[in-house]
C-alpha cells in the first residue's frame, strides 16, 4: 500500500509557470510509468503528459506540446510536469497516476486514463487572465 500527491498548485497570471510535484510514499515510482491528468470545472478528465519508467520517453497532448515537461527523478521517487505559459484555459485540478506496465507502449497509448492502475490526489492549478 502507499499514496501519491500532487503539490505545486496555485494561482498564477497567463504567461506565469508552476511546477507540479507528484511524490509517494511506499511504491517505487520507478517502476511505474507515470502520467498527468487534468479536470477542469464542468469537463472530462483529459490527458496531458506521459513519461516511461526511465524517462527515456514521453508524451504530451497538442494542447500543453512545448509549454509543459514532464520528468521524474526516481532517487527522489518524484515524478514533475513544468507548465510554462499558463493560459487560463490550463485552469484545472491536475492528478498525477501510474501505470505497472512492465513495458512503455509508445506514445499515444498512455493517454488514456484507463491504461493507469493508482491515481494520486490532485492539486488545484488556476490561471487568471
Amino acid at each position: 500500500s502507499g499514496s501519491a500527491a500532487g503539490v505545486g498548485g496555485g494561482l498564477v497570471e497567463a504567461g506565469g509557470s508552476l511546477r507540479l510535484s507528484c511524490a509517494a510514499s511506499g511504491p517505487t515510482l520507478s517502476s511505474y510509468v507515470m502520467g498527468w491528468f487534468r479536470q477542469a470545472p464542468g469537463k472530462e478528465r483529459e490527458f496531458v503528459a506521459a513519461i516511461s519508467r526511465r524517462g527515456v520517453s514521453t508524451d504530451y497532448a497538442d494542447s500543453v506540446k512545448g509549454r509543459f515537461t514532464i520528468s521524474r527523478d526516481n532517487a527522489k521517487n518524484t515524478v514533475y510536469l513544468q507548465m510554462n505559459s499558463l493560459k487560463p484555459e490550463d485552469t484545472a485540478v491536475y492528478s498525477c497516476a501510474a501505470s505497472d506496465d512492465i513495458h512503455y507502449y509508445g506514445s499515444g497509448y498512455y493517454r488514456v486514463s484507463d491504461r493507469y492502475d493508482y491515481w494520486g490526489q490532485g492539486t488545484l492549478v488556476t490561471v487568471s487572465s
